[in-house]
């Protein structure tokens, strides 16, 4: 690593994963840190998301709600010097629906991957992000874990408490040089929500709560991960960085 002018805003020679990151917003995670200069270990459960990533990405089938999808992962950052710079988790899933429509199964399995899973993996990957000195870790939460949405309360539930896990977590992890942060996405156009973005009636009611007219792209949420990833934001932790289009400050529309 070099402390060479503009250096805070590069990942040379630094270690970073990202779960769930064969596609969507994962995959342009993956690609915009491999950009930065950094190594990139792409974890998903297809093997075949993880084909063809380039020679800065490694990829590991893995299912991060299972106990030896972990330890494969963890292996793999020992694999790979056993430090840890970046750890972006961002593996989730949604089955939106009422309350009353859950089975017992369904809600365990949207808690599992969208916070359980986090905090484990997190905890078995500390002494790799403590030896870093100056890591970064990056919930991908959702602006439905703020705000009440219709994306089902389990979902909800867990992208807040998934925020919530990295306020704790900052306090406790800073005395480890170890940041903590949260992105939250509004829509974006990823495989999870094209069943939604391509009903009209459903489209038209997210435009018209946006400012800005339009759905987020992928990588318009990787760069705002990659800045909270970067040692240029050093000073941040503990913050949810909400990546929305303005969709949570609109009271009513503009005159």
């Amino acid at each position: 690593m070099t402390n060479a002018p503009g250096s805070h805003w590069r990942l040379d020679g630094r270690l970073a994963l990202v779960t769930g990151g064969s596609r969507g917003i994962g995959r342009a995670v993956v690609e915009e840190l491999a950009s930065l200069g950094a190594h990139v270990i792409a974890v998903a459960r297809d093997p075949q998301g993880l084909a063809d990533l380039g020679p800065q990405i490694s990829g590991v089938a893995a299912d991060v709600t299972a106990g030896e999808g972990r330890a494969a992962i963890v292996e793999a950052v020992r694999q790979h010097g056993g430090i840890l710079h970046v750890l972006v988790h961002n593996a989730g899933t949604n089955v939106r629906g009422p309350l009353v429509n859950y089975d017992d199964a369904t809600i365990q399995r949207l808690i599992d991957i969208n916070l359980t899973s986090p905090l484990l993996l997190s905890r078995d990957l500390h002494p790799f992000l403590r030896a870093a000195q100056g890591a970064s870790v990056v919930h991908v939460g959702s602006v439905g874990g703020h705000v009440a949405l219709p994306t089902g309360v389990a979902y909800g539930a867990a992208k807040a408490g998934l925020a919530q896990a990295a306020r704790t977590l900052a306090l406790e992890w800073a005395r480890d040089a170890i940041r903590v942060n949260t992105v939250s996405p509004w829509y974006t156009r990823t495989p999870l929500v094209e069943p939604v973005l391509s009903n009209p009636e459903a489209l038209a009611r997210i435009l018209a709560r946006t400012p800005l007219g339009r759905i987020a792209e992928p990588h318009e949420m990787a760069s705002a991960i990659a800045f909270l990833a970067l040692p240029a934001s050093s000073y941040v932790t503990g913050q949810a960085l909400v990546v929305d289009g303005g969709m949570t400050i609109q009271g009513l529309p503009a005159l």
